[in-house]
């Protein structure tokens, strides 16, 4: 199946650089580029694509903003591009809806790489390095749990589902989840494909963001692993 992608960022050598990379792969098929949020977004509600490369800062609309957009309304999946490694920028991109996160001086099998295993429904960030950010980002700015977030959105969850959003919350893998909870990892398998279903969350990622959003976990609680 081919990998179709938008790539979305102001400078012209930047996108057109990314599209010919990824152009030449055999399974990847780059279907538009673009120069600002705006057009990423209708370039994706035009062609919908599998992956959109998103610039973090870009005219019209940010990156940020794109991505929030893409996010709630498709089912595209979004990488975002800076030069700017700020845990910030980070924190903020995933909390928009990003599977992903790298820098522009990516490697170019890297850049490959990252877009297969988005397309592929897998995240760029480990949960344990996303449970970092969160707590370090949260520390700073006093953001404990958002006011967007309503307090009973856990209630949709049975008790193990909740456990089980807890033990992803702390960066577990499914091996260290099946043990805390003495079952078979096809059992956490299929725990957090509800847990994901039913809080509408994208991936790990999203659920570590809402373990901590939803004060399921406050900053400085000890992680797992």
């Amino acid at each position: 199946m081919t990998i179709r992608v938008v790539v979305a960022d102001d400078q012209e050598l930047v996108r057109s650089g990314f599209a010919m990379i990824l152009d030449v792969q055999e399974d990847i098929e780059v279907v538009a580029e673009v120069g600002d949020g705006a057009a990423a977004v209708a370039a994706v509600d035009r062609l919908a694509p599998d992956v959109a490369l998103l610039d973090i800062r870009m005219p019209v609309l940010d990156g940020i903003e794109a991505c929030r957009t893409i996010s709630a309304g498709s089912a595209c999946r979004t990488v975002m591009l800076t030069t700017f490694d700020s845990d910030e920028y980070v924190y903020e991109a995933l909390h928009a809806g990003a599977s992903g996160f790298l820098l522009k001086d990516v490697r170019r099998d890297d850049l490959v790489h990252a877009v297969r295993v988005v397309a592929a429904g897998e995240s760029l960030l480990a949960p344990s390095v996303a449970r970092r950010l969160i707590e370090e980002y949260t520390a700073v700015t006093g953001a404990a749990a958002r006011s967007d977030l309503p307090a009973d959105r856990l209630a949709v969850l049975t008790a193990r589902e909740r456990e089980t959003l807890l033990h992803l919350g702390r960066g577990l893998s499914n091996a260290e989840i099946a043990a805390a909870l003495v079952v078979s990892e096809h059992t956490v398998k299929s725990h957090v494909g509800n847990v994901l279903a039913k809080l509408g969350l994208r991936d790990r990622i999203q659920a570590v963001i809402c373990a901590y959003e939803t004060g399921l976990i406050a900053a400085g609680t000890p992680s797992g692993g």
